[in-house]
């Protein structure tokens, strides 16, 4: 199984480019808040109950794709690329993958902010993603994570996450001004067979 994990700042368009890639390829889409939402309920955000079951609903949700013989899993994800539990945890879902003789590689989307505070705001991502229909919280959020993570990577500073994303095929992509089916696009043909 190849392991597609599409990272970036929020509202970057993780999600709307992995439902463009799956359609393109056949591959799956599990985005980060079909773990987040349902434990939103029971659990506050950022608590250790919500901790522990988010991080083990995805860690179980990858592993059992790896073993059901899908040809593909896209993984969005929020990485906060200088913490090394954001990196030990991304590198246990790369090592499931690997373990059952499949490969991950890493998109990394960018965007302006001003983009991306528009595309907060969209249908799409309110729809499935209700936590973010608080507009007020989910902006602040975005800007507080922006203030306070380094979420794509440069060539000026490197990152606890880059030995882990060097490894590993990995294409960055600024979509500002492309629409997710043009990412996916450019993706699929970034990507080795």
């Amino acid at each position: 199984m190849d392991l597609v994990v599409i990272f970036g700042p929020p509202a970057v368009g993780k999600m709307s480019v992995g439902d463009e890639l799956c359609k393109l390829t056949g591959f799956k889409l599990f985005h980060n808040h079909m773990a987040v939402e349902p434990v939103l309920g029971i659990f506050p955000f950022g608590s250790p109950p919500f901790g522990r079951l988010v991080n083990e609903f995805r860690r179980r949700v990858i592993e059992e794709a790896a073993d059901a013989d899908l040809p593909g899993l896209v993984f969005t994800y929020v990485w906060g690329l200088e913490l090394p539990e954001d990196t030990e945890l991304i590198g246990s879902y790369v090592e499931l993958v690997r373990a059952r003789g499949g490969r991950t590689r890493f998109v990394e989307l960018s965007a302006d902010l001003d983009e991306r505070l528009h595309r907060n705001t969209t249908e799409s991502r309110l729809d499935r993603k209700p936590s973010k229909r608080d507009l007020a919280f989910s902006r602040a959020n975005l800007l507080e994570l922006d203030r306070d993570y380094v979420m794509n990577t440069s060539e000026t500073r490197r990152v606890h996450a880059q030995d882990l994303i060097e490894r590993h095929d990995h294409v960055r992509i600024d979509n500002t001004r492309l629409s997710a089916a043009e990412t996916a696009a450019l993706i699929l043909r970034t990507m080795p067979q």
